[in-house]
């Protein structure tokens, strides 16, 4: 059976968040005729998949946990008296407090990644000049605390994403607060 190929174009939506796909496609004929017609379908999403779904809240909560794990980290006191239980102890919470911290550190990471290169598009660099400098920042924070134990990157990482929820939510065109869990 012969099909011609099939043309995809993409354009934007005016809210300039969802992609549009326009596919021409060979629809099978029941009868196996080889004339047949092609249907246009129309698909909507803004990215990978249809969900629709942004918000960097999920990064704010990622990053409100890499900068309690660090202060956590800094605050707890090397026993006074060794022991093996009061070693063990120490370890212990020091080793849950990093593992935690690294892995919230990646989920912040992640976060922030899918909305610079999935929800941000380039006409949002007019009104946000700084949008590649604050992204670009903001992950290397993300990964400066996994390795490093500094209140201080802690501190800049929610500074930047800060800034991050102050774009994003202008760019959406309402005003929300930007309020911490901690």
């Amino acid at each position: 059976m012969h099909f011609s190929h099939y043309v995809e174009k993409q354009a934007l939506q005016s809210s300039c968040d969802v992609r549009q796909a326009h596919i021409d496609m060979p629809v099978l004929n029941p009868h196996g005729m080889e004339d047949t017609p092609y249907t246009l379908i129309e698909a909507s999403a803004h990215c990978d998949g249809p969900c629709g779904v942004y918000d960097p809240a999920s990064a704010r909560v990622a990053g409100e946990a890499v900068q309690s794990m660090t202060k956590k980290m800094l605050a707890l006191e090397y026993p006074q008296v060794f022991s093996s239980q009061s070693m063990a102890t120490y370890m212990n919470t020091m080793s849950r407090y990093a593992a935690i911290k690294e892995e919230e550190a990646q989920k912040c990471k992640k976060e922030l990644l899918v909305l610079w290169t999935d929800f941000f598009k380039p006409i949002h660099l007019d009104a946000h000049p700084e949008l590649h400098d604050t992204f670009w920042t903001a992950a290397k924070l993300c990964s400066a605390c996994k390795v490093e134990v500094s209140a201080q990157h802690a501190q800049e990482l929610m500074d930047a994403i800060e800034a991050i929820h102050t774009m994003f939510w202008s760019i959406k065109g309402r005003e929300v607060p930007w309020i911490r869990a901690s």
